[in-house]
């Protein structure tokens, strides 16, 4: 009996141990359940947020491909702007470029027209008038144009242009012009300068009579004074002297000034002979028939002595050597 209640005993034992133990696993379970049912819920929360997230990031992401999207049109439809503007652009240049040739060469044959003109007139001041200085100015003038120019084709021309220079350059220089303003200053005062007829004796020294102490006596030496004055006698120191009515002094002057143009003539002309002749004959004229003695007669004999001793014969040269190379090159350029 005993050993049944032991056993009935052992067995409630066991059975109250195996339903603590069942208890125990019901709530390790439950716990379990519970813990998992909060981390499934934190999850799912967490896999929403995320969804919400992914789904702002990707509303947010077609957006951006939209705003990319139309950006790209919009640079596509810019980008066809610009090549149709660089086209546009480019037909312009093309179009710039071959006016910009047509104009240059426009410029360039206007230059050379200018040029050429420039050296025809000297040439031709070289040949009528033997103007060296201003043939050379003009040809310095032109190489100074072809420098600026820059032109390889122009080289011919430079090169007879130096040339021309060169040969210019070592004539003797000829002073036309100051010969010519001396002569200018002699013919200006011709029609001043007194004639020798016209001059008048420089009266002598009047003895002062007023420290005589006798009243008559003082009288009839002023009385006396007087009488001598009335008459002069001088001595020209010439062995004749022309006595011209006054009515051929006018031509007297007028043939001197012709004689003066005369030789002016012969400057021009470079007529070296001539030149001389008409100096000496003007120069004979003025000692002949005027006054010696005034400072304006003194100063056109001093001029035309100076003048007279100017080297103004030239050798006749000519500048052609430029003028068939600038004409020989506009005719190739015409050409083709």
């Amino acid at each position: 009996m005993a050993t049944d209640e032991r056993w009935t005993e052992k067995v409630f034992t066991s059975i109250n141990v195996l339903i603590m133990i069942a208890v125990i696993c019901a709530i390790i379970l439950g716990w379990q359940w519970f813990d998992t049912r909060n981390q499934i819920a934190k999850l799912q929360i967490e896999l929403a947020s995320r969804l919400a997230s992914a789904e702002s990031y990707n509303q947010e992401s077609r957006q951006r491909a939209s705003r990319a999207l139309d950006a790209e049109r919009a640079a596509d439809a810019r980008l066809s702007i610009l090549e149709r503007k660089m086209a546009d652009s480019q037909n312009q240049q093309v179009a710039l470029e071959q006016m910009y040739q047509e104009l240059a060469r426009n410029r360039d044959e206007s230059t050379l027209a200018e040029i050429e003109q420039v050296l025809l007139i000297a040439n031709q001041q070289l040949q009528l008038a033997g103007n060296v200085k201003a043939a050379l100015i003009a040809l310095q003038n032109v190489d100074s144009t072809l420098q600026r120019m820059d032109k390889p084709q122009l080289k011919s021309i430079r090169l007879a242009v130096e040339k021309d220079i060169e040969k210019l350059g070592s004539i003797p220089f000829a002073d036309v012009i100051g010969v010519s303003l001396h002569l200018d200053s002699v013919l200006n005062s011709v029609d001043s300068m007194p004639l020798a007829m016209e001059a008048h004796p420089h009266p002598g020294p009047k003895k002062d009579v007023r420290d005589e102490k006798s009243p008559w006596l003082r009288f009839w030496k002023e009385t006396w004074e007087d009488v001598k004055g009335l008459v002069r006698i001088q001595n020209m120191g010439r062995k004749e002297m022309p006595l011209i009515p006054p009515s051929q002094a006018y031509f007297l002057r007028e043939n001197l000034k012709l004689r003066l143009l005369s030789a002016r003539l012969s400057l021009l002309a470079h007529d070296q002979v001539a030149f001389r002749e008409d100096l000496e004959t003007a120069q004979e004229w003025i000692r002949r028939n005027f006054d010696l003695d005034s400072t304006e007669v003194k100063d056109s004999l001093a001029t035309l002595k100076q003048i007279y001793g100017s080297e103004i014969k030239i050798d006749r040269v000519d500048i052609n050597d430029s003028l068939n190379a600038i004409h020989d090159f506009r005719s190739e350029q015409a050409a083709k």
